[in-house]
């Protein structure tokens, strides 16, 4: 394997697909050992071969050498779909007494995934209960077939909405990254254009006086300054001090002081198992936003739309209040920002998190995991 082939899959969550392969084998085994169990109906040899094709098809979409797609975040998500689809028909072939080692996990997928009033949940919640005081009463946890099935739909249910907070994820982090690269596009185009047509809209400044002492007006750019003139001469000269690269100059310093901003706001950026790339995509897009607000930001000030900053006296103010406005980006990214860390808190997690963590209280078998 090349550096390149090492680096892509060190860049695309390779842990997260080495993951699904880890389960899918571990679950190969038990259904080996299903299989090999005597006494087996048809129904449930249909329903294992079922499973092991899942399990298939879930290692081909993360084998990125099986298909030219290049790998992403979708591949994660569609295996584990395949993944949870294989479990659930394994389970189906479960007797209650085989499935009560399992039961302490399943119950606390269904309540980190399904809403408190979802009925599916309520269900489950009530076979819980009913399953403790089976317990508490005979000692031991009495699962019936009926109850066996509720259950079992409500674990697909909310393993169907683990993977809906993941797809929703997975969709918010595609907006962020086809906006930020819109708004790369508009910056170099704003640039582009005012360096063809750089008299157009030039970010020039007329204050009173100058750069000089005297009576007059004088003209005050990014690039240069002119000393200053009569007031009717003022507009035959901006052509000529105006210079082409003073709008790239303009977004390059907005851009430095916007990654500045995006360096220290990750502070507050938790890392996250999720593989969508949520943190780098917000980090992205304020490069974008803060060339635009900087050069928007001056241009507003040149048209006198905030009393008295319309007079700027050289070129290192221009290029001092570049920096104040391409930071102050932060004004407009924060909500995107608030909303990026809400749909990661919202991404739970693999339903194999819930093994980890302990289980709702009032279900038999507490201290076992599946």
């Amino acid at each position: 394997m090349s550096r390149l082939d090492e680096w892509m899959r060190e860049r695309n969550s390779w842990v997260l697909c080495e993951e699904i392969r880890s389960s899918a084998r571990e679950l190969t085994c038990r259904l080996d050992a299903a299989s090999a169990r005597p006494g087996r109906s048809g129904d449930d040899v249909r329903l294992l071969e079922g499973a092991r094709d899942e399990l298939r098809r879930a290692e081909n979409v993360i084998d990125f050498d099986k298909h030219r797609r290049g790998p992403t975040a979708s591949h994660v998500t569609t295996a584990q779909l395949h993944l949870n689809s294989a479990r659930s028909l394994w389970m189906k072939t479960l007797t209650p007494e085989e499935l009560e080692p399992y039961l302490p996990s399943l119950f606390m997928l269904v309540k980190e995934h399904l809403a408190p009033a979802d009925p599916r949940r309520i269900a489950a919640e009530a076979i819980g209960a009913d399953l403790a005081a089976a317990v508490a009463e005979e000692g031991a946890p009495g699962l019936t077939a009926p109850q066996l099935m509720v259950l079992i739909k409500a674990v697909d249910a909310a393993r169907e909405a683990a993977l809906l907070e993941k797809l929703r994820a997975e969709s918010f982090a595609r907006i962020v990254r086809w906006m930020a690269a819109s708004l790369f596009c508009l910056a170099v185009s704003i640039g582009t254009l005012a360096a063809i047509w750089k008299s157009a809209v030039p970010l020039c400044f007329t204050p009173a006086g100058g750069t000089s002492a005297g009576d007059g007006v004088g003209i005050v750019c990014p690039g240069r300054s002119a000393p200053a003139m009569p007031a009717d001469e003022v507009g035959a000269e901006i052509a000529d001090v105006a210079r082409r690269g003073d709008y790239i100059t303009i977004e390059i310093v907005g851009m430095t002081a916007a990654s500045i901003a995006a360096a220290s706001a990750l502070r507050k950026v938790r890392g996250t198992s999720t593989p969508f790339g949520i943190p780098v995509a917000l980090a992205v897009l304020k490069l974008p936003t803060g060339a635009l607000t900087a050069v928007l930001g001056l241009l507003l000030m040149r048209g006198a739309f905030i009393p008295g900053l319309n007079a700027l006296e050289s070129p290192a103010q221009v290029i001092a209040w570049a920096v104040v406005l391409g930071y102050s980006q932060e004004l407009f990214t924060k909500f995107v920002d608030r909303q990026g860390q809400a749909v990661l808190e919202g991404v739970r997690g693999p339903p194999e998190a819930a093994d980890r963590r302990p289980p709702p209280e009032g279900t038999p078998d507490a201290g076992r995991r599946a």
